[in-house]
């Protein structure tokens, strides 16, 4: 944190003495003599000046390119940068780019697989079923630190809420076994219930 504004409000409007604050934070007269003057130095004048020439190639690129792609544009246009500069001024301007979704596919369809009976018939309201004779269940995955987690759930459709769930490094049939246990043993289901997936 800087202490400059400080001794400037605690010497402005008042015969404040600059030297006895200094010595007291120790620091330099000369520095905040310097700074009080606010005199921007070649390399911030330079910043300034790059930093228009990002913004305008930020926005030329529909504001979705990072600090590596800016500075190859800078660099084909004759502008000499390295991408750590460019990326410190773009986060000194609150300006990122957006980088490609990390994507997995999950689901491959059997070709030889029967279509099961919908037993359902696509009735997904609420209020539309009774409690704990439907179950409906999905996988969804999530990018960590150690790799891909998958993550099994099992909602209740008549009441919304999730009465099982499973996760695991693998999608395997045992994860989404685990999540519909945990649900029957949680809600202790009555003989026929459906449980409904993709």
């Amino acid at each position: 944190m800087s202490v400059y504004p400080f001794i400037e409000a605690e010497n402005a409007g008042q015969d404040g003495n600059v030297a006895m604050a200094c010595r007291l934070l120790e620091i330099s007269r000369s520095a905040y003599y310097e700074w009080s003057e606010h005199v921007p130095s070649r390399r911030q004048l330079s910043d300034e000046e790059l930093g228009e020439k990002i913004e305008a190639a930020y926005k030329a690129s529909r504001c979705t390119y990072g600090a590596p792609r800016i500075a190859k544009a800078l660099r084909r246009d004759g502008i000499c940068v390295g991408k750590k500069r460019v990326a410190r001024i773009m986060s000194q301007r609150g300006l990122a780019g957006r980088c490609k979704r990390r994507w997995k596919r999950t689901t491959i369809a059997d070709p030889e697989a029967q279509k099961a009976a919908d037993l359902v018939k696509r009735v997904f309201g609420p209020g539309t079923v009774e409690l704990d004779r439907i179950y409906v269940g999905d996988i969804t995955y999530l990018w960590t630190w150690e790799g891909w987690m998958y993550l099994a759930s099992v909602i209740d459709l008549g009441s919304r809420r999730v009465v099982g769930w499973s996760m695991a490094d693998h999608m395997e049939a045992s994860l989404a076994c685990d999540a519909l246990q945990m649900a029957i043993d949680a809600r202790r289901t009555a003989a026929g219930f459906i449980f409904h997936s993709d």
